[in-house]
């Protein structure tokens, strides 16, 4: 969880004015920014942003942990955001074979692992294609991949928000950073079209196969220690393995480091409305 809002659960419980206005500007960021990372319209955002943070007034009061408010904002905030989106692209499934990486894609990833790595730290061009893939991600994975890669939440909170099995998050999860690593190689091929891609699966060996279904829980240290030992054992004589782990995990990082509408303030006479209602409603439960 995002230590901002541990920090605003401090300020909140202080009581005045000007600590409890900073609580507020940073959960108007925070969900102003979660916004644009699932809507991906600013207006949608600051619309969501703002019914969230009204009505959750009554409820800022009451909350003591940290986990409890960032479970209500999020729940609150992933209800309103796809509240108008719930249509059969909401429900397309995303069959695992279809997001791993083909016989050619590995040779360019082996290819590519023999020169500098690339930083993980996103901008400028990089930053507008990450986001787009990210949007372009069905909105059943996207919502994971968010809430738990850019929201930096654990599995479990992700489940409760979300109403699912933790297993059925982790499965998601796999499969939205799987698919997001092909929605951005995607991108990088079409602006450079000097590669061509071959979608037969028939030359990947069941092993590899073995070894991308597991990538997540092995990235995220979830794997049981055999199957650990087995991934580590296969990787020493499949170079081509550890190019593709090397660049989904870099993948992973650059979503915990994109940051969307870092600059967003929101609007500073909501925020004013928002302080003198909370410290009324404070003052009133006395």
């Amino acid at each position: 969880m995002r230590a901002e809002l541990e920090q605003a659960v401090k300020w909140l419980r202080r009581g005045d004015t000007q600590t409890v206005s900073r609580a507020l500007e940073t959960l108007q960021k925070t969900v102003l920014s979660f916004g644009m990372k699932v809507c991906g319209h600013r207006e949608d955002a600051e619309d969501t942003a703002q019914e969230v943070l009204l009505k959750s007034l009554p409820h800022l009061a009451k909350l003591e942990d940290p986990k409890a408010l960032s479970a209500w904002l999020y729940t609150a905030a992933k209800n309103r955001c796809l509240q108008s989106r719930r249509r059969a692209s909401y429900l397309r499934a995303v069959p695992l074979e279809d997001l791993m990486p083909s016989a050619d894609e590995l040779g360019w990833l082996l290819a590519d692992s023999q020169k500098d790595p690339e930083s993980t730290v996103v901008s400028g061009e990089q930053h507008r294609l990450l986001h787009e893939a990210v949007l372009d991600l069905p909105p059943q994975l996207r919502i994971v991949l968010v809430l738990h890669d850019m929201e930096e939440l654990e599995t479990e909170q992700v489940a409760r928000i979300l109403s699912l099995q933790a297993s059925t998050v982790r499965v998601r999860l796999h499969r939205a950073r799987l698919l997001l690593h092909k929605e951005m190689d995607r991108r990088r091929s079409r602006k450079t079209q000097k590669r061509r891609r071959s979608k037969s699966s028939a030359d990947r060996a069941a092993d590899c196969r073995q070894i991308f279904a597991n990538l997540s829980e092995y990235l995220d240290n979830r794997l049981p220690p055999e199957s650990c030992d087995r991934m580590r054992r296969h990787m020493e004589g499949c170079p081509a393995c550890v190019a593709f782990i090397q660049e989904l995990k870099r993948a992973i990082d650059r979503c915990r480091a994109l940051k969307v509408c870092p600059e967003a303030e929101g609007s500073p006479i909501l925020r004013r409305l928002l302080t003198e209602e909370y410290l009324r409603l404070t003052k009133n439960s006395l």
